[in-house]
């Protein structure tokens, strides 16, 4: 069982790095938009909330293409699980998953766990882009 053993360490190891590494992506993700939002109280810098939808936008990306690698390898973990230990060969490539089986980045960046993430993020911002809006509408009607 030593070779089946250890090639699910490996695959375990991995997926514990993207699993931390999505972690810090929503770290910077709160980080940068706190950043960003505080900048952007000030009159003289209000349109800076627009900034802040870059970061969002691609973290949140990236934070899909960790999530979905992750569902690539928990499914490798599954399939080699259950292999003989005789077929163990320290395979690592993902690409053997396929068909309805394999995860999407497009479905892991919409899953139902980074939506509610993200999508808190967004809201704020998109509250101050409105209230900038409104604001600058009522100036412009009073000059």
């Amino acid at each position: 069982m030593s070779n089946k053993q250890k090639h699910l360490e490996l695959v375990q190891g991995i997926i514990n790095r993207l699993s931390t590494n999505s972690s810090l992506l929503k770290g910077w993700s709160v980080t940068l938009v706190s950043a960003l939002f505080a900048l952007s109280t000030s009159d003289s810098r209000a349109n800076l909330i627009y900034v802040a939808y870059i970061p969002i936008a691609v973290l949140w990306g990236l934070d899909g293409f960790f999530l979905c690698q992750e569902e690539l390898f928990r499914k490798l973990y599954d399939r080699v699980r259950v292999l003989p230990e005789e077929k163990i060969d320290f395979s690592m490539d993902v690409n053997q998953i396929k068909g309805k089986e394999r995860p999407t980045w497009i479905r892991a960046t919409f899953s139902k766990t980074l939506i509610p993430f993200h999508g808190m993020l967004i809201l704020p911002i998109v509250v101050m882009t409105i209230f900038n809006l409104y604001t600058n509408y009522i100036q412009r009607g009073n000059n």
